[in-house]
């Protein structure tokens, strides 16, 4: 059976290329706001640089307590995660490495001189989802036009389940995030309305607010992953759609030239059916 995997160069490339563009991409969502705010505080009084660093964004992201700044650590995980599964989607699901141009005309040459073994060598010398398609179907023509759809059938499912696999995991995160942010977000209203029972009521609306808007901040953060996700994982989810459709429809027209000769084909059976008599 042929195996399509990359290379571990390849695997390692598109690993730091993600990660790298998600380092920087992180200093700068959240390390510039801070730079700016300290920038702008040189000029001023120590109680004002105090305040503005108060109201930086790192401090927010991270003012739920405890549990909200687990959260946060986790949701931070699952986007590094996400933005990872999407590059690596967008640079496997291409349709000249699935389907390269050339092969399926080069095998339905081969296919119609009845030279199976040089098919079946040019599909083995090729790796890709079509070739292991066509080399399925090769691998079953000695049984008849009924073995070979079957077996080109099962191996569509199966290249359709392989490039599903990691697709799914982008459907788990955009599931995901947004139910933690919320379990974030309300266990820090929990927090903030005990602290108002305790103080007796004596608790001022700022300080109510400030543990508000404190819980929120995990709701956000996991919309903010979620939306990109579930958004990338429709995309792909149509794009594999089109590509086994694709793939169907070409292993179909190579094996044309040699569909009508083998036994059980439509033409092959249609010949032998007796119609019925004529009624009188």
């Amino acid at each position: 059976m042929i195996k399509f995997r990359s290379s571990e160069s390849t695997v390692y490339l598109r690993w730091a290329a993600t990660m790298s563009t998600t380092f920087f991409a992180f200093l700068a969502v959240f390390c510039l706001p801070d730079c700016a705010f300290a920038q702008g505080s040189v000029s001023t009084p120590v109680a004002g640089a105090k305040e503005v660093q108060e109201e930086s964004l790192i401090n927010i992201i991270f003012s739920g307590g405890p549990l909200g700044i687990g959260i946060m650590v986790v949701l931070i995980a699952l986007s590094i995660i996400a933005v990872y599964l999407i590059f690596d989607q967008w640079l496997t699901l291409r349709r000249k490495d699935l389907i390269p141009a050339a092969l399926n005309e080069n095998v339905k040459q081969l296919l119609s001189q009845g030279k199976l073994k040089d098919a079946d060598s040019l599909c083995r010398s090729q790796p890709s989802p079509m070739s292991y398609v066509l080399a399925s179907g090769i691998a079953e023509i000695e049984y008849g036009w009924p073995a070979v759809e079957k077996s080109i059938e099962d191996a569509l499912a199966e290249q359709a389940a392989r490039m599903y696999r990691k697709l799914e995991y982008l459907s788990v995160i955009g599931n995901l995030a947004p139910m933690l942010g919320l379990l974030g977000t309300v266990a820090g209203m929990i927090v903030a309305f005990r602290e108002v029972a305790l103080s007796q009521g004596t608790a001022g609306a700022g300080q109510l607010a400030s543990g508000i808007y404190s819980a929120l901040v995990t709701t956000v953060a996991g919309l903010l992953i979620a939306i990109p996700a579930l958004g990338a994982f429709a995309v792909f989810r149509n794009r594999i759609d089109e590509i086994i459709s694709e793939m169907a429809t070409s292993a179909q027209s190579v094996f044309a030239p040699i569909r009508r000769r083998l036994p059980g084909s439509a033409s092959g059976t249609r010949a032998s059916v007796v119609p019925p008599p004529r009624i009188q």
